[in-house]
């Protein structure tokens, strides 16, 4: 909805008309560059909204400053592809989201011991993950589970970061974490348990920073995109989606990876859509054969659970893979981007190397992100 403002406002006047348009559900911005003193408001929809806001709008125009509607109907999301627009691009470290352009993130699910934290980031990082994840503070389903270390889990991250080169993502439980997480992590994460706790959505979105959003356990897609759209609303422009799966009735598996949501999402949306076989899966053993699939139908990413002890994780053991069971999965998203034409992102320092946790020198599929810049500069 676009609305054109009467003229010689007053602060009070415009403070009352934004109030009434978030009490519908519509977040306002002004549009810039509109010449001849015209004030246009753009009004974006931050929920699903159960009144018909033009109607209001138009009953309450002179009380609310509001000379005329231009527009009655809804505006457009944010997260909406419009015709023919490309992919957002997210850049986070050395990894790369969209655009043709796939990153692996992969880590512990929870940071538990140095050792083990500094042993897998090396080790992922040489099979060719861009993104180290590991979790400090881990929303449990039973209180009487590993809850994460918490601010000394963080310093961990840390350290890890500045030592062996590596960008960092972990999750963030409440509004007062984003100030601490943003000093020593590249990327916010917001996992499935959270999708729909707005003040949260609304606190990362100031941060200035990369946010990954999960898809909640029984979300719809709208349901997903209208939660980035409250990043999107509150200033973030560099949100990643991720599809960990949904709640279904069989027992095979932890969840059901809802590789037609991916699809679609390719298409509604310009943001990147990542891909967590992990969390879908709940078994090691079916992690590959799902992280092919995401590769498949367009995921941007993967996002692994990894350890170098999967028996040891204080935290979802049983879907923990090895490092090396983690470089065959990132050899075969080699070889999947190249026959896709896509670009598998590989670290800058490991792209002339060989991975020494098993996994073969990047093949022409892959490029580190010196040469994705060095690519990028020649078509500019």
């Amino acid at each position: 909805m676009l609305l054109k403002l009467r003229k010689n406002l007053t602060p009070a006047d415009r403070a009352a008309l934004f109030g009434l348009c978030r009490e519908l559900g519509l977040e306002p911005s002004v549009l810039a560059g509109v010449s001849g003193g015209v004030e246009l408001v753009d009004l974006a929809p931050m929920a699903d909204v159960n009144v018909d806001p033009a109607r209001t709008l138009s009953l309450l125009g002179d009380q609310y400053a509001v000379a005329s509607i231009v527009d009655a109907g809804v505006a457009a999301e944010r997260f909406a592809r419009a015709k023919g627009q490309s992919d957002t691009v997210v850049r986070v470290g050395e990894a790369i989201f969209g655009g043709g352009y796939v990153s692996l993130v992969a880590g512990p699910c929870s940071v538990d011991e140095e050792d083990l934290l500094f042993d897998v980031a090396r080790r992922v990082k040489a099979a060719g993950a861009t993104l180290l994840r590991g979790g400090v503070h881990k929303p449990r389903t039973s209180p009487y589970s590993f809850q994460g270390l918490g601010d000394d889990g963080l310093a961990l991250l840390g350290r890890v970061r500045a030592e062996v080169g590596i960008a960092v993502v972990t999750e963030i439980l409440e509004p007062k974490d984003v100030e601490k997480t943003r000093e020593v992590c590249d990327m916010l994460q917001i996992g499935s348990r959270n999708m729909i706790n707005t003040p949260l959505l609304r606190e990362a979105a100031k941060a200035g920073m990369p946010v990954m959003l999960k898809r909640g356990m029984t979300a719809t897609s709208k349901e997903f995109l209208l939660a980035a759209e409250y990043l999107l609303s509150g200033g973030c422009e560099d949100v990643v989606l991720c599809e960990r799966g949904i709640r279904g009735f069989d027992s095979a598996t932890r969840n059901v990876l809802d590789l037609g949501t991916v699809a679609h999402l390719k298409q509604a949306t310009h943001l990147p859509v990542l891909v967590d076989p992990s969390h879908a899966a709940g078994r090691a053993d079916l992690i590959r054969p799902l992280a092919r699939a995401g590769v498949a139908v367009g995921g941007d990413g993967l996002i692994v659970e990894v350890h170098p002890d999967p028996m040891r994780a204080k935290s979802d053991a049983e879907q923990a893979i090895s490092p090396e069971h983690f470089a065959d999965i990132a050899n075969d998203a080699r070889t999947m981007c190249g026959a896709l034409g896509r670009t598998l992102v590989a670290p800058s320092s490991t792209s002339n190397s060989r991975a020494t946790s098993g996994g073969a020198s990047p093949s022409p599929e892959s490029a580190s992100t010196a040469e994705v810049a060095a690519k990028q500069a020649n078509l500019s």
